[in-house]
């Protein structure tokens, strides 16, 4: 039986989709059934982002029309056979999406995947509800500013009142610039963790890999070479239960850039 997740946060921008995108790619590359959930309803963007756009006949509104089972709606990816996406609708509005529909479709799909991660519109509306409902752990995302960490808090305290406890949140801080930290122009990580008073689950440094990835439909872990895949690496084995130290997320990427450097000293 399946593990399901929500990706949220409370202000648009901090990566949620990104980093759905690319939790499900390396949990399938590493040998797991994963479905992601786009439970963006109107928006859709995490199709874009795994370069399935093109492929998508049925939606999350289709299933819940009765048009056609969960199973029959899935789009297999291009590249990992064993990842598949659930789209959202476009035209669709998220009041047109209720939380039992959302769990009622999980439920279809939990007897057949490893992993299922449901990508979470952004805020404390409707769509938020519907995304977290059917979860059982959910993975917070928020950036080191204020008023993303602010948006969080509020997010944590609304999936607490839903039942949430404090094994089944956890937090991911994105685009961290280490440089800024460490001179003290930017929240420390440990200073996001006793803001948010949620467990820490992985820290994935601000990186140019990232954006040109997304702008290529690839995400980032599929593509050779690319430093910042160990902090998703790290992530999805403490998702398995295993012990990393989050430290490790930061000293792989700072390793890759210092390889990166020597490799072009070495050109010249």
């Amino acid at each position: 039986m399946g593990k399901v997740f929500v990706v949220t946060s409370g202000k648009g921008g901090v990566g949620k989709t990104t980093i759905s995108a690319n939790l499900g790619c390396v949990l399938a590359k590493q040998g797991e059934k994963v479905c992601l959930i786009d439970a963006d309803v109107g928006l859709k963007n995490l199709d874009v982002v795994l370069g399935l756009e093109n492929r998508i006949i049925y939606t999350s509104l289709d299933v819940i029309k009765g048009n056609v089972t969960a199973k029959e709606a899935l789009v297999r990816h291009k590249i990992i056979k064993s990842l598949y996406l659930l789209p959202a609708s476009q035209v669709a509005t998220k009041e047109m999406v209720s939380p039992e529909d959302m769990k009622a479709i999980v439920n279809d799909l939990k007897p057949h995947f490893d992993y299922i991660i449901i990508d979470s519109p952004a805020g404390i509306e409707r769509g938020f509800r519907n995304a977290a409902a059917p979860a059982e752990t959910a993975l917070v995302v928020t950036t080191p500013e204020l008023p993303a960490i602010s948006d969080a808090d509020r997010v944590i305290g609304l999936l607490e009142n839903f039942g949430f406890d404090e094994n089944r949140i956890f937090l991911l801080l994105n685009k961290f610039k280490i440089h800024m930290a460490k001179k003290g122009d930017m929240l420390s990580q440990a200073d996001v963790e006793k803001a948010l008073a949620i467990k820490l689950l992985g820290v994935i440094p601000d990186s140019e890999e990232v954006i040109i990835a997304t702008n290529k439909g690839i995400p980032v872990v599929l593509e050779d070479g690319m430093g910042i895949s160990r902090s998703f690496e790290n992530i999805t084995r403490r998702l398995r239960g295993e012990e990393v130290p989050v430290s490790e997320d930061i000293h792989s990427n700072s390793k890759g850039f210092f390889d990166l450097l020597r490799g072009f000293f070495k050109k010249r």
